[in-house]
């Protein structure tokens, strides 16, 4: 079962293969996506990657939570799922 990672305070400048060469120093990587405003497409400074890998997810989680990671420390922990929003 695989695992999906928030990962949050993140510089505007990092781009989806930054943060993949990050995590995968802790095992495969199955995904990243880093979240854009949708207006403006710029990014919003947080994304997701899931981890096929329970244990090395938790082992990335652990180590990278509160690193500085390109001049920021990042806030990582386990993605809670969406929350379901009304419909207008």
């Amino acid at each position: 079962m695989s695992k999906n990672i928030y990962v949050g305070n993140l510089p505007w400048s990092a781009s989806e293969d930054d943060v993949r060469a990050a995590f995968e120093a802790f095992g495969p990587v199955s995904t990243v996506k880093l979240i854009n405003d949708r207006e403006t497409g710029r990014p919003r400074g947080f994304g997701f990657v899931e981890m096929s890998d329970d244990s090395a997810a938790l082992d990335a989680i652990e180590a990278l939570d509160g690193k500085e990671f390109q001049g920021r420390n990042l806030k990582v922990n386990e993605a809670k799922p969406r929350e379901p929003r009304p419909r207008w």
